[in-house]
């Protein structure tokens, strides 16, 4: 089995972001996405009042983070669940709130390194991208059971492919001979669809492909329409959530997620914000914050990422927490 490396993207920024929620006694911060512990790592470190409650729907992952982030002790806690469980997590563990929750969205450095996971294109492998590998339908499944309507429609909105309706097509035509079951033919396939203009710019032929068929297979948009209010309703006063998105949907229900949150109630053609009527919530960031060049060069991997975070301000009056 090949071995994953992990360089986090734009740690500095994102522990400048939670570290002023995280600087009390007791302070508890969620990573809603653990990885391999690089964010988590790095707030142990340089919070040294905060613990971290890490969940990750991936059990491996889950394993080599628990072991790199061993010697913490108690301030670390380890929790297999999807990031939409939030709430759930946190009653287990007895906590009405936390001081902070992040999100480092998409495929993790475990997943795209360790080829036998199926979620690189450029090595043959399983054809599998289940973040969580102990349940669900596979990328072969997807690929093997949709319609090519389903399937074209899949690739369109998750992938923003243009040529999704004559990949889907060529799919369900090639199925019928044989079943998908590697990368490698359904890389072969999408060259001989692809026409080769195409082919030669927005990057490898097979990405968007590969990021539809990741994103269908673990249903990322609809676990993150659910995440993202359980992780703002759960904060405390002074707490913080902060969100590192790769992807331009996960982008933009973030963004509607924040400024909705951060929406007063009172008109917009009223003059002021009488007193009792402010919004609960500020945005910490001005718009979406990128890595800077030096960073991408360095990790080629915060090239998309885009970066959001808010704080609340004032207790919910729908849900108390204060």
């Amino acid at each position: 089995m090949t071995s994953p490396s992990h360089v986090p993207v734009l740690l500095d920024r994102v522990v400048a972001l939670l570290a002023p929620a995280l600087d009390h006694e007791g302070a508890v911060l969620v990573d809603a996405t653990l990885g391999l512990g690089g964010h988590t790592e790095a707030v142990l470190e340089r919070c040294a009042l905060a613990r971290v409650v890490g969940i990750d729907r991936d059990t491996d992952a889950l394993a080599q983070a628990s072991v790199r982030l061993a010697a913490h002790g108690t301030r670390f806690t380890g929790v297999h669940a999807v990031y939409d469980e939030i709430p759930e997590v946190l009653a287990d563990l007895g906590l009405d709130a936390v001081d902070a929750v992040l999100f480092d969205l998409g495929v993790s450095s475990l997943q795209l390194d360790v080829l036998e996971r199926g979620f690189a294109y450029r090595e043959d492998a399983p054809l599998d991208m289940r973040m969580d590998g102990t349940s669900g339908p596979t990328a072969a499944d997807v690929l093997n059971t949709y319609s090519a309507p389903d399937l074209a429609r899949v690739l369109r909105e998750y992938g923003e492919e243009r040529f999704a309706r004559q990949i889907a097509n060529a799919v369900v035509r090639a199925r019928e001979t044989t079943p998908f079951t590697t990368s490698a033919r359904l890389v072969e396939l999408l060259y001989d669809v692809i026409p080769a203009p195409a082919r030669r710019t927005g990057g490898h032929p097979a990405k968007r492909t590969f990021q539809a068929l990741r994103m269908e297979v673990n249903d990322e948009l609809a676990v993150l329409r659910r995440a993202l209010p359980a992780a703002i309703d759960a904060i405390a006063v002074g707490g913080r959530v902060v969100v590192e998105s790769y992807h331009s949907l996960e982008d933009r229900l973030v963004k509607r997620a924040f400024v909705e949150a951060t929406r007063s109630d009172v008109p917009e053609d009223l003059p002021f914000v009488p007193a009792g009527h402010e919004p609960a919530f500020r945005l910490l960031t001005r718009g979406a914050e990128k890595a800077d060049p030096a960073e991408v060069d360095h990790n080629p991997r915060a090239a998309s990422v885009r970066l959001r975070a808010l704080e609340r301000l004032a207790p919910s009056p729908s849900t108390g927490v204060a």
